[in-house]
């Protein structure tokens, strides 16, 4: 699908996409009140690099996934326990607590995520955030629901007004996006936008994009349990959603950047004017300050 052109639920699916969405969100619900009442959960399984699940995690991927199956029909892929491909078929794609260093420390930014993928294709895209009592959630071609709501597409926006989210920063960072390459954007978007924020949280960045709340987002990462709910919202607000080399997202993407027309577009250029991230690794052997 072309970045502007308008989204469409595809053909194919096991059941109406408006009722699979009814059916996930009621699902979600029923999951809340655990959510809230489990919130400071300590890490149960260490996953190296400062990152880790709860008992939380581990019980609603459980829980949902044996719900989803037996409601829907269809498999479900978790961040916990994996599952079947992405890239085809029809497959739910579950994050049970995004934001899991937040939920463990008390903060509120942290939430399910539930897609629905189609040929690797996100048709169905949710996003609860049971400590700030948001649930957003819409089907591909819109609109975007939130509390039942629903919200009007968004409006193009220069850079200058916008509020934006960054994902996650670490000087020392060595991966496909270097710590370097981060704050030398961190850099030139500071002089350019009306206000950054940090959340800790993929999935409420993109979710809060979608809903209008920001005006653009980055996520660094490739997972696509943190990224697919969030695409198809922001896709169905009628953002616009690409990688951070401005090819079109799809499930396999390397990161994601999602905004409001003119806003996705202008933010995204800081990064190409960057260049190659490869650039901003440091000399073998170099210390860092």
């Amino acid at each position: 699908m072309p970045v502007n052109e308008s989204p469409q639920i595809p053909t194919g699916l096991p059941d109406d996409p408006r009722h699979l969405l009814a059916v996930a969100s009621g699902l979600l619900d029923g999951v809340v009140d655990h959510f809230r009442s489990n919130v400071g959960a300590p890490g149960k399984v260490d996953k190296g690099h400062h990152d880790f699940a709860t008992q939380v995690d581990l019980e609603l991927e459980r829980r949902l996934s044996g719900s989803l199956h037996e409601r829907t029909g269809i498999p479900v892929h978790g961040e916990e326990f994996g599952g079947p491909r992405l890239d085809t078929g029809t497959v739910w794609v579950l994050d049970p607590v995004d934001g899991t260093y937040n939920y463990s420390v008390g903060l509120p930014m942290a939430g399910v995520l539930l897609a629905l993928i189609h040929e690797g294709v996100p048709v169905l895209g949710l996003t609860w955030l049971p400590l700030v009592g948001q649930r957003i959630a819409a089907a591909v071609d819109g609109p975007v629901v939130c509390n039942g709501v629903p919200l009007p597409p968004l409006e193009p926006r220069g850079l200058s007004e916008s509020v934006i989210a960054l994902g996650a920063l670490n000087i020392e960072g060595r991966g496909r996006y270097p710590g370097r390459y981060r704050i030398a954007a961190l850099g030139e978007l500071s002089r350019r936008v009306a206000r950054m924020r940090m959340h800790g949280s993929t999935g409420a960045d993109l979710a809060f994009t979608a809903a209008g709340v920001l005006d653009a987002a980055v996520g660094f990462g490739d997972h696509p349990w943190d990224n697919a709910a969030g695409v198809a919202l922001v896709r169905a607000a009628g953002g616009v959603v690409t990688d951070l080399a401005g090819h079109e997202w799809n499930i396999h993407s390397p990161s994601v950047v999602v905004g409001a027309p003119g806003a996705q577009q202008e933010m995204l250029q800081v990064f190409l004017d960057l260049g190659d991230p490869e650039g901003f690794l440091p000399e073998p052997g170099e210390v860092f300050p």
